[in-house]
């Protein structure tokens, strides 16, 4: 599974030893996961690195059984498990590997023209 991240998430993730997503925010009800990777670089381009100036994409796997009782959702067109806030240590206790950055995403530089 892949996850976009900001720098905050990700420095919570390293805090918990690459073992757990922390608790959503209140505003934040759900934790979204996707199987496809490209996914997760849209959504660290949109919302992280609009933002915060960086994104990244984190792997991991989780235990297929137990994600099952989350359907996947489409949200324009992007597989997504969405997994409640409340249930978030559940999924923890269900990460089979270390959660790892696969991607670090930033703004293109600036382009300079010419006067």
């Amino acid at each position: 599974m892949f996850r976009a991240v900001g720098p905050s998430e990700l420095e919570l993730i390293r805090a918990a030893g690459g073992s757990a997503f922390p608790r959503r925010v209140h505003h934040e009800p759900i934790l979204t996961v996707t199987p496809s990777e490209e996914v997760a670089r849209r959504e660290a381009r949109s919302w992280n690195v609009e933002d915060q100036r960086v994104g990244y994409v984190v792997r991991f796997e989780v235990d297929a059984g137990w994600l099952a009782r989350y359907p996947v959702q489409n949200p324009e067109g992007a597989p997504e498990h969405w997994i409640p806030n409340e249930e978030i240590e559940a999924l923890n206790g269900k990460i089979l590997t270390p959660i790892q950055v696969v991607a670090v995403l930033r703004p293109p530089p600036a382009t300079r023209t010419r006067s």
